[in-house]
């Protein structure tokens, strides 16, 4: 199966469903609300009280709990922390409380292991399920601009597309049933490792004498350009946008990072693949997160870098 893929358009915008979506964190909140925006009617839970009020003043209704999310609902969104978040929500409420044709879609970002049984568990049903972690982060969650990676079916993947594009500018199928997920911790174990790079990079040219903004209009243009530069620039004021301009608020949590690098070398473990350069970055961002940087953006690893984290 080659993977499609599509990019939202006026013309690809879904007809109005009932979604429950469970799980209104940094991403799944901005979420949410772009489906409420889209014309969905969206039954939203999270566990936060804030993160629901959040997301009711965006346009959701209620639910008390993940059960009443789901209960007769066209489609159930999950954005939810872990794997082992997932499989509970999912056997504990999801499956007993959704409507028979209902299709379910695991935005989470966990370890294909998982995603594969879900989704085994959910076929034993009756019901279809993708994967379909993002790729983004916060700001683009917020303003409907994010990557889907999608495992699945063909028929689940058409059904998931339309809603898919309401939340993101790119949808991608990737394959059947955790090939969404695998793709997404891949791209992360590159996205940690090429950030750690270009860290060493602006540390190494900084103790050469070299001025940040120098470096980067020469190396931004030359063979080292890359996304962890040119869009995330991991040093003051190069790229304005970037978290490194606001102290490294906001963005993609460090700690977040660790999680996708331990997922991508567990994933290679288990596959018996060579990762020297995931595990190298896994090892940096675990001293990271372990010296109070799990709350930075993950190109905040800079400072530890550069000997100025204390």
């Amino acid at each position: 199966m080659s993977p499609s893929v599509r990019r939202r358009g006026p013309a690809n915008r879904s007809s109005s469903v009932k979604i429950g979506f469970i799980g209104l964190g940094n991403m799944g909140g901005g979420m949410a609300v772009n489906l409420a925006k889209s014309g969905h009617v969206v039954t939203a839970y999270d566990l936060s009280s804030a993160a629901l009020e959040r997301a009711c003043a965006g346009g959701c209704a209620r639910a008390e709990s993940a059960a009443a999310a789901v209960a007769g609902a066209d489609a159930v969104v999950t954005m939810l922390p872990a794997g082992t978040h997932v499989r509970s929500v999912y056997e504990d409420e999801v499956f007993a409380a959704a409507h028979p044709q209902a299709l379910l879609l695991d935005c989470s970002t966990i370890d294909v292991a998982t995603a594969k049984s879900v989704a085994s568990a959910a076929a034993e049903r009756g019901l279809a399920m993708v994967d379909a972690p993002v790729s983004g982060g916060i700001a683009a969650a917020n303003a409907g601009t994010l990557t889907f990676m999608v495992g699945g079916l063909d028929d689940a993947f058409a059904r998931a597309e339309p809603i898919l594009q309401n939340m993101g500018k790119v949808v991608i199928h990737a394959g059947n049933a955790g090939a969404g997920q695998a793709a997404k911790i891949c791209n992360n174990m590159l996205l940690g490792a090429s950030m750690v790079a270009t860290a060493e990079a602006f540390v190494l040219a900084q103790k050469l004498g070299l001025d940040a903004q120098t470096f980067f209009d020469i190396s931004s243009k030359a063979s080292g350009q890359c996304w962890s530069m040119t869009s995330y620039c991991p040093v003051p004021g190069p790229v304005p946008a970037a978290p490194s301009n606001r102290d490294y608020e906001g963005g993609f949590a460090s700690a977040l990072m660790l999680k996708d690098l331990k997922l991508a070398v567990e994933a290679a473990q288990s596959v018996g693949a060579a990762v020297p350069m995931g595990a190298q970055a896994e090892a940096l961002y675990q001293m990271f997160v372990g010296l109070g940087g799990a709350g930075k953006d993950f190109s905040a690893v800079t400072k530890l870098l550069d000997g100025s984290w204390n």
